[in-house]
């Protein structure tokens, strides 16, 4: 019998309802339901509108029992974010967008109460100011009745399961994007918690991916007209989703989870913290099956998506196609940026920033369309392969193949830059590829498929993967010296 498994994927900026239909050999995706996830600024705080996502999640499931139905559903995410549920279990406050500038100087006051080195040792986390644990210490600072007031805090993925189910856990893979969690024994950390002052009765119990949370409400069911069907706690981290369903049978890999964020890293029986880990602010995230995803977060194709949205607030309409080959009319290798750079972070004006960036590090001025977009994609293309050496050094291992999945996959202009930054080949593919890992993941669930070593070979059947290989070697080398010689002046 077919299996029909149905997985809500949220990214920073979109989401889709897709049904995973599993014969036995293959999985083969139907997509019922996409929307746009458009935060929203209210009295100058940026809040993501969870009242239409959820909205939109009520669409989906509609759409997916009209279609046929589902056996099982879970929701996955981006990472960091959550909600408060107070004492009433209603939702304090819509969850904020971790672009908001309320962790602006965190970082700072972190360290003012906990070591650095020790922070990094017990969570294994890169530092970044986006992240839960110093969204929550800004509330503590400035708004402390927040905390008292809650009985749970929530992350985006564990929040919907909640709406949906009435049910409280933490899933272990978006529980350890928060740098509040040992990255050893996997709980909350006590050290770092009492340090940040963030009250530990709010977090709710972790728990392993690819177990049953609950079913569908009562209520839901009877609003939707639909029959009642489980919700499992798949990685509830989108990138570990994409990371489960990178198809290879090679036991060492690297991969990038291409979409807004660029996720790139490899998988590894033991989180990997040290000195130069902690030098290089690499992160250790935990995946499916105790794996640890050793892992750099880098800002992706946000910079293209954002530079897109200025083009048209100014009365410009480009698509990604004409964006593409405008950059390939442009001179090569002519400015750098560091895709990374705080400036990079906040909504707004992209291309002006990028100028600014150049103009500061005494680089030629990109000053076209085309020119903006061929900086912004060599970047990219170049911090990649800066990641790839760190990564490398870290592990000491070697990698003959890079699996690039997720949207970016569409994107052959950049497939074929990181490959001839990196020297190595890149498998693209498959684009939705978190899907496939969420889908996976309930399969193992609920018996229809025995491991993530299997699946992985299933998705591969499932899907088509492009091989980019490297080209024009020697110029990416000479352009890579020099980018480094931009980022570290």
């Amino acid at each position: 019998m077919e299996k029909r498994v149905l997985a809500f994927d949220f990214g920073a900026s979109s989401g889709r309802a897709i049904i995973g239909i599993f014969d036995g050999e293959t999985i083969r995706l139907e997509e019922v339901h996409r929307l746009e996830n458009t935060p929203v600024q209210m009295c100058d705080t940026l809040y993501w509108d969870l009242p239409r996502l959820f909205h939109e999640v009520k669409q989906g499931l509609v759409k997916a029992a009209q279609s046929g139905g589902f056996d099982s559903l879970a929701v996955d995410t981006w990472g960091v974010d959550f909600g408060l549920i107070g004492k009433d279990g209603h939702l304090l406050e819509l969850p904020v967008n971790y672009r908001d500038s309320r962790t602006a100087g965190m970082l700072d006051k972190a360290f003012e109460l906990i070591d650095k080195e020790r922070f990094y040792k017990i969570t294994g986390n890169q530092f970044m100011e986006i992240n839960t644990a110093f969204q929550l210490l800004s509330l503590k600072l400035q708004r402390p009745e927040m905390l008292k007031n809650a009985d749970a805090l929530l992350l985006m993925p564990d929040l919907f399961g909640y709406l949906l189910t009435g049910k409280k856990r933490a899933e272990l893979s978006i529980a350890s994007t928060t740098q509040m969690m040992n990255a050893v024994n996997r709980s909350w950390s006590e050290t770092v918690l009492d340090a940040l002052g963030i009250p530990k009765n709010i977090l709710p119990e972790i728990c392993m991916p690819a177990t049953e949370l609950g079913e569908l409400s009562e209520e839901i069911c009877r609003e939707l007209d639909i029959p009642s069907a489980k919700v499992i706690s798949v990685c509830g981290h989108d990138t570990q989703c994409a990371a489960a369903a990178a198809p290879t049978e090679e036991e060492d890999f690297i991969f990038i989870s291409c979409g807004t964020w660029s996720l790139f890293g490899t998988e590894t029986d033991e989180p990997v913290i040290n000195e130069k880990s902690a030098a290089l602010n690499i992160t250790n995230e935990t995946g499916y099956g105790g794996k640890t995803t050793f892992l750099k977060n880098i800002i992706g194709l946000w910079l293209i998506q954002e530079s897109r949205r200025q083009f048209r607030r100014e009365g410009k309409e480009y698509s990604f196609a004409d964006l593409e080959k405008l950059a390939l009319e442009c001179e090569p290798f002519k400015c750098f940026i560091d895709p990374d750079a705080p400036e990079f972070v906040p909504v707004g004006n992209i291309p002006e920033r990028v100028r600014e960036y150049c103009r500061r590090t005494n680089q030629p001025v990109p000053e076209s369309v085309g020119e903006v977009m061929r900086c912004i994609y060599e970047s990219l293309a170049l911090k990649y392969r800066l990641t790839f050496d760190e990564i490398r050094e870290c592990t000491g291992k070697e990698y003959r193949k890079i699996h690039l999945v997720g949207g970016g996959t569409k994107d052959g202009m950049l497939c074929r830059m990181t490959a001839a930054a990196c020297n190595c080949d890149v498998a693209a593919g498959p684009i939705e590829a978190t899907a496939y890992g969420n889908i996976a993941m309930q399969l193992i669930a609920v018996g229809a498929i025995p491991d993530i070593k299997t699946a992985r070979q299933i998705i591969a059947k499932s899907d088509n993967v492009k091989l980019y290989s490297p080209e024009n070697t020697e110029e990416w080398e000479r352009a890579y010296k020099k980018y480094l010689d931009i980022i570290r002046n």
